[in-house]
């Protein structure tokens, strides 16, 4: 018998690119809701999770009982993380890599666009104002990275190609890393924060990790500094971001996270000063579903042939191990 995989967040398996390859060797459902998800999930040996922030899974848990592996199309895998998961013997893979360069990009776009004043000219160009302002010079500013994994590594290479200077905190201090150099551990974040120009914000959310940021961090940061969250709205303590802006402790904020997405039109955030917001979209490029397919189908061969899945996440960390990961 084929075994079954069984295809989260979505109504039919066109939407997901090469999946209809797989109709010869699996038996393939589709589930766009919760109560698909449970009517669905008994008999289902892998799930492809298409929809990275849905929390259905948890909800359906119950009707688990063939479940081997789970393949999540995210890099953060915070949506799908619960006690009776992390307790299972289900292994967990996700799509670490894919979004890498892509971020990294974004990251540098919001960089350049403070430093050259983008949204003042463009603000200027609609109100066909000619107004001469001096611009900010991007090498030699000094970035934070908070978190390096393959984003933050990502995020560190491309601004230290642009002769940015480039730390980086981590969950552990560690000398020689081959893209950082000296990695600080967590406890030193407020100690680093002053120096930094820029603060990039891209670890896992965790236990350990929610509301990351709150006061105590903002208003350790330099009152120049620019703050940009690529990871998760819950890192952040949405009321101590806000103050912050309208204080003036902060330069700005990029932000493409939110606690609550959608971002409602009544959020405070649409209006706050030197504040660009974002849909949720750092990593979204026109072909990131393909190379998430691509992924996906590489690991299932694997399964099929009893081979070691690539980017396997630990569950108790809430993270896939570099060990564990390709090379995309």
């Amino acid at each position: 018998m084929k075994p079954v995989l069984l295809v989260q967040g979505v109504e039919h398996i066109d939407e997901v690119p090469r999946l209809a390859e797989l109709s010869d060797q699996a038996e393939i459902r589709c589930a766009s809701s919760v109560e698909d998800l449970r009517n669905m999930l008994p008999g289902a040996e892998v799930m492809l999770g298409w929809n990275f922030r849905a929390a259905s899974l948890r909800e359906a848990w119950a009707a688990v009982d063939s479940l081997r592996w789970i393949h999540w199309a995210g890099a953060g895998v915070d949506a799908a993380m619960f006690d009776q998961l992390v307790d299972s013997d289900i292994q967990f893979t996700n799509a670490r890599g894919v979004f890498d360069q892509p971020m990294a990009e974004w990251v540098l776009g919001m960089i350049i666009a403070f430093a050259k004043g983008f949204p003042e000219t463009l603000a200027c160009q609609a109100r066909a104002e000619w107004q001469h302002r001096l611009s900010e010079q991007v090498a030699g500013k000094r970035a934070l990275v908070v978190g390096v994994g393959s984003i933050g590594r990502a995020v560190g290479r491309l601004l230290r190609a642009i002769g940015m200077e480039v730390e980086a905190v981590g969950r552990s201090a560690r000398d020689g890393d081959a893209d950082f150099g000296r990695i600080f551990a967590s406890d030193e974040l407020q100690a680093r924060l002053p120096g930094a120009d820029y603060v990039v914000l891209i670890t896992p959310l965790t236990e350990q990790t929610r509301g990351l940021f709150a006061a105590p961090e903002f208003a350790a940061m330099n009152p120049r500094a620019r703050f940009i969250n690529i990871g998760r709205g819950a890192l952040v303590i949405e009321d101590a971001l806000l103050a912050a802006l309208h204080e003036g402790r902060i330069a700005g904020a990029a932000l493409d996270v939110f606690v609550e997405e959608p971002l409602p039109p009544q959020s405070p955030f649409w209006s706050a000063p030197n504040c660009l917001v974002s849909p949720h979209m750092s990593g979204d490029y026109a072909e990131f579903e393909a190379t998430m397919a691509d992924q996906f189908v590489d690991n299932w061969r694997r399964f099929l042939a009893g081979e070691s899945l690539l980017n396997l996440v630990d569950k108790r960390l809430g993270f896939a191990a570099k060990t564990n990961t390709n090379t995309q």
